[in-house]
C-alpha cells in the first residue's frame, strides 16, 4: 500500500517538476508568447504546450508503474485520475489563459496519456520476462 502511494506521488511530482518547469522556461525565453497574465493566444504554442505537457503525463504515468511494480495500469489510471482533477482545479483558476477547445482537449487527454505510460511499463516489464525466461 505504501509503495502504491509512493509511486503516484513520484508520477505527480514527475509531471509537475517536468511540465511545469518547461513551461517557467519557455515563459522566461519567449516572453513574446504569452499576453499579459500569461494568455496564450497562438495556435502552434498551444500546441506545443499541450505536447510536451501530455509527453510528460505520460512519463508521470511510467514512473508511478515502474515503482509500483505490479498493476501497472491500475496505478497509471489513479494517477490520471488525480492529474484529471487537479487539471479541473487549474482550468477553472486559470480559464482565461487559453481558448476553450485547449482546456478542454488537454483534460480528455489526461487519463489516457498516464495510462500510455503504465502500459510503456508494463510491455517493457513482460518483455524483460520473456528474454529471462528464455
Amino acid at each position: 500500500m505504501v509503495r502504491s502511494i509512493l509511486a503516484v506521488i513520484a508520477g505527480s511530482v514527475t509531471w509537475m517538476l517536468t511540465a511545469l518547469g518547461t513551461d517557467a522556461v519557455l515563459m522566461n525565453t519567449f516572453p513574446q508568447w504569452y499576453n499579459g497574465g500569461g494568455r496564450v493566444e497562438d495556435v502552434p504554442v498551444l500546441l506545443l504546450s499541450g505536447f510536451y505537457s501530455l509527453l510528460f503525463s505520460v512519463l508521470g504515468g511510467y514512473v508511478t508503474a515502474l515503482i509500483a511494480g505490479r498493476r501497472e495500469l491500475q496505478h497509471a489510471f489513479i494517477l490520471g485520475v488525480l492529474q484529471l482533477l487537479m487539471g479541473i482545479v487549474a482550468t477553472i483558476k486559470f480559464w482565461e489563459r487559453a481558448p476553450v477547445w485547449y482546456h478542454l482537449i488537454f483534460l480528455l487527454l489526461l487519463i489516457p496519456a498516464n495510462l500510455l505510460g503504465g502500459r510503456l511499463r508494463a510491455r517493457q516489464k513482460s518483455r524483460r520476462l520473456v528474454v529471462l525466461t528464455t
